[in-house]
């Protein structure tokens, strides 16, 4: 009996020493060559040490960047084809040579020339836009874009299944390329697990150039969980630009599980078109050597009364967190008000801190969010820093007529967004997104009318709701927020 339990207790000392040592070479690897942020590298260590072999499968899945440089390396040497153009405006700018759609624009100048110096991303003038917030208009709209089509067609999606609206989609984009177009198709290796292989096969087999962004190894299974493209964009015949939430998929247009959904999404005519081409461009181009085309910007006649557009692109091959420091200069801009629509609320201690000095400094802080969840931790550490912010003087609305997925940040009466970015770190440093970021009154009036409309489906969560809910609420919010920079 005695050494049966000393052969138990030597084997558990060879196993412990193992784990022991593997945890104190992964958490050196972390520490030394990761290169994350302080807070996730300590939470990662802490993670692969108090859950051993679980927290490293983990790590593995969502939290390692061991490639990062050497992936993104082709990616970031086209960017600077961008530079000779981002000098000529920033130049034309200090001038004081540069012609706005609107003179007002001039007074945001400190956000156009940020936007400039950080990844070279121009101000395009003389805009035409028109904004959705369902699913069928937009989709309607684009499909007759798309059927109109006479040269070029790039899609590219972060979701793109296999049901009824793809199937529309999908043989739009097969009849274009039999006639002889030009059809360019990008998807997601994430979002592209619920597309059949069949429909993969029928779109290359008509002529469709097909790109998958960082496949599986496997048809439904995907490693990379990190660096996902979670852009969505559409340019046709390289007139006609779409940008916003919306993927492709029944639920899209409110035929799936979560109910109506809710979501914004822009189409562009004018020279910001060429911002959205330029970026499929790129993307296409780093999933795939298949195209041959080349890049050519287009001339646009003048849009009387036009929007000034900055598109804009972050990700983790850029040197700047574009999309985050927009919303922040947004956020600092505001005198009167601040309106935010966002699935997932996860800020960072930057962001935070600028919503509370704005509540504080007497500005309208509006934030709405989902009540439905589709994912549970992200939903519970939302709650967690809305209820935080509702102690500086925030407004926070749970939307209940279905499931509000817009991205939107408007600032005053004039400066909005609308994109693919959630207000979260994930959108922030981990995907690669795309908004629009607009100077007009007249877009920045209906986004904002558009939220006071989605009021009438909310319900207001106050301070003493907040601090009335139980003890396994709180718990479980606070769990979800020390992990917030993992999610």
């Amino acid at each position: 009996m005695l050494n049966t339990y000393f052969g138990m207790l030597k084997n558990f000392a060879q196993v412990y020493s193992f784990l022991f040592i593997a945890n104190v070479l992964i958490s050196a690897f972390i520490v030394l060559y990761d290169n994350k942020k302080p807070v996730s590298t300590l939470l990662w260590v802490m993670a692969i040490n108090f859950l051993p072999v679980i927290g490293f499968i983990l790590y593995l899945f969502i939290g390692q960047d061991i490639s990062k440089s050497k992936i993104f390396a082709g990616k970031s040497t086209a960017d600077k084809i961008l530079e000779k153009e981002s000098v000529a405006q920033l130049k034309a700018i200090k001038d004081g040579t540069f012609v706005y759609s609107k003179e007002r624009t001039k007074n945001h100048v400190d956000m156009i020339e940020m936007f400039n110096r950080a990844e070279g991303e121009i101000l395009y003038t003389n805009n035409r836009v028109k904004k959705y917030n369902e699913g069928k208009s937009k989709f309607k709209d684009l499909f007759e874009d798309l059927k109109n089509a006479k040269h070029t067609i790039y899609v590219q999606y972060y979701i793109y299944k296999s049901d009824e609206l793809s199937t529309e989609f999908t043989n739009i984009l097969k009849e274009k390329a039999i006639e002889g177009l030009d059809v360019y198709l990008l998807i997601d290796g994430m979002g592209i697990r619920k597309m059949k292989l069949r429909d993969r096969k029928d779109l290359k087999k008509a002529g469709v150039k097909l790109a998958i962004f960082f496949p599986g190894v496997f048809y439904k299974i995907n490693t990379h969980i990190n660096y996902r493209n979670h852009r969505k964009i559409v340019v046709v015949d390289k007139r006609i630009g779409y940008v916003g939430g919306f993927n492709v998929g029944d639920e899209y247009v409110s035929k799936g599980p979560m109910g109506f959904w809710r979501d914004t999404h822009l189409r562009i005519e004018g020279p910001a078109v060429n911002g959205l081409a330029w970026r499929f461009f790129l993307d296409f181009k780093f999933a795939s050597d298949d195209y041959t085309k080349g890049f050519t910007t287009e001339l646009f006649p003048e849009i009387e009364d036009g929007i000034d557009i900055n598109i804009v692109t972050s990700g983790p091959d850029t040197k700047a967190d574009s999309i985050r420091n927009g919303y922040e200069k947004l956020i600092t801009s505001a005198r009167k008000e601040i309106y935010i629509q966002t699935p997932y609320f996860v800020p960072d201690e930057g962001l935070l801190k600028a919503l509370k000095v704005a509540a504080l400094s007497g500005v309208q802080v509006h934030l709405m969010f989902p009540k439905k969840r589709d994912h549970i931790f992200v939903h519970w550490a939302s709650l967690s820093f809305m209820g935080e912010l509702l102690k500086w003087g925030a407004h926070v609305y749970q939307y209940e007529g279905g499931f509000l997925h817009t991205k939107i940040v408007i600032s005053d009466d004039y400066l909005s967004s609308v994109g693919t970015a959630n207000f979260d770190i994930r959108s922030f440093e981990l995907n690669f997104e795309v908004n629009a970021f607009l100077y007009d009154e007249e877009l920045n009036k209906k986004l904002k009318e558009d939220f006071k409309e989605d009021l009438k489906s909310c319900t207001e969560i106050t301070p003493e709701m907040y601090n009335n809910r139980s003890r396994f609420t709180k718990f479980r919010e606070s769990i979800s927020r020390l992990l917030s920079p993992l999610l």
